[in-house]
């Protein structure tokens, strides 16, 4: 544990170890969501509110729950499981779009596309639609110093503005898609208002691509940088796929962290904490405690056990964790097999953010071949 101070701010508490990290993200009685999970107060863009209207993370159970169950069912293991043909057929798509050049920028031609292609089928909107929102996304995770004045708002606004188009679309044209049944669904005895419908969209769009993109990217980056890794995961595939994307998500961590405020003075471990105490979980450093995890700065894709927190854990837990390890095997399975060759050429220009890690761009090359 140590007190980070804030040059804005009262400053607050950074959680690193893996069994401080689990228990804060269980205990939501003592730890709130509320009222942000972001390290500054809310204010649009961070605090995930509008209006009266808050962001299912921002809120804790019973009123968590609630919101989670209308969308839970879209994303069980065996609805998730469901969409694996589909899912590999994407996957061979884009890669398809970009074999035959011998080379692209990974991140947006081939990582980034799988998960915006991904939640557009479930939203229901267009694929090439799925893209500019991925835009959008980039820059609402951008530290704020890094961006033009104004350009995080106006990232925000841009993605309600579509949101807004596509209300209006699914009223007049209802589809089998979530962003209807959304449109149509009670919470608590009532109907979404608009601000809450604005909201889930921008969560569902912005965090359905964070883990995915990012840890194909840093996965790639990480296989690369350790070949007899990868090497006795080529040796099998198909029986070792599991394993290896389990340790590049530990290793990766594409979200970085996570923040809850005390309710109430309590502990976490022999440290005191006070009531309204920011208390911010490193999900990369949890990922790396040698308490939990042996050699914990090696990769080592057989590892086992290996219960990382890439996804969070408790009530918050990552409700589209099933279908993003669907994304990721699909993805990595056709790069590895069929881009001979494979490599980075330039170290990767990395997103300059504090909550999501991972590359911005990332130039690579391989061998020509044809698309099937």
């Amino acid at each position: 544990m140590f007190r980070n101070p804030e040059p804005d701010g009262p400053g607050f508490w950074a959680v690193t170890r893996y069994d401080d990290v689990f228990a804060v993200d269980h205990d939501f009685q003592h730890f709130s969501s509320e009222p942000t999970i972001m390290i500054k107060d809310p204010g649009i863009g961070e605090g995930g509110t509008l209006g009266e209207a808050k962001m299912m993370l921002m809120m804790d159970p019973p009123h968590h729950t609630a919101f989670r169950k209308l969308i839970r069912g879209e994303f069980t293991k065996p609805a998730a499981a469901g969409k694996g043909s589909r899912l590999q057929e994407l996957a061979r798509q884009i890669v398809n779009a970009v074999i035959e050049k011998g080379e692209c920028d990974f991140v947006a031609e081939v990582a980034g596309e799988m998960p915006s292609y991904v939640i557009a089928e479930l939203m229901g909107m267009p694929l090439d639609d799925g893209r500019e929102l991925y835009r959008l996304t980039e820059i609402i995770h951008s530290a704020p110093e890094t961006m033009e004045e104004g350009a995080i708002p106006r990232a925000v606004m841009g993605m309600f503005a579509y949101a807004t188009d596509l209300i209006a679309k699914k009223r007049s044209r209802p589809g089998d898609d979530l962003a209807t049944r959304l449109l149509n669904a009670e919470v608590e005895g009532r109907r979404l208002t608009v601000p809450e419908f604005l909201l889930f969209f921008l969560l569902l769009i912005d965090a359905g691509g964070d883990t995915t993109r990012n840890l194909l990217s840093s996965g790639l980056l990480a296989l690369t940088r350790n070949p007899a890794q990868k090497a006795w995961l080529m040796a099998d595939l198909d029986g070792r796929l599991d394993s290896a994307r389990e340790e590049l998500l530990r290793w990766a961590s594409p979200v970085i962290y996570m923040r809850r405020t005390a309710t109430c003075d309590t502990r976490i471990g022999e440290t005191a904490i006070a009531a309204g105490d920011k208390v911010v979980m490193y999900f990369g450093a949890a990922n790396r405690d040698p308490a939990r995890f042996a050699n914990p700065d090696s990769l080592d894709l057989a590892r086992t056990p290996n219960e990382h927190v890439a996804f969070g854990g408790g009530p918050h837990v990552c409700l589209g964790q099933h279908l993003a390890r669907i994304e990721i095997d699909a993805i990595l399975r056709e790069v590895l097999t069929r881009m001979d060759d494979f490599e980075i050429p330039a170290p990767p220009e990395w997103l300059a953010s504090t909550f999501i890690s991972g590359p911005r761009v990332m130039p690579v090359r391989f061998k020509p071949a044809r698309p099937l």
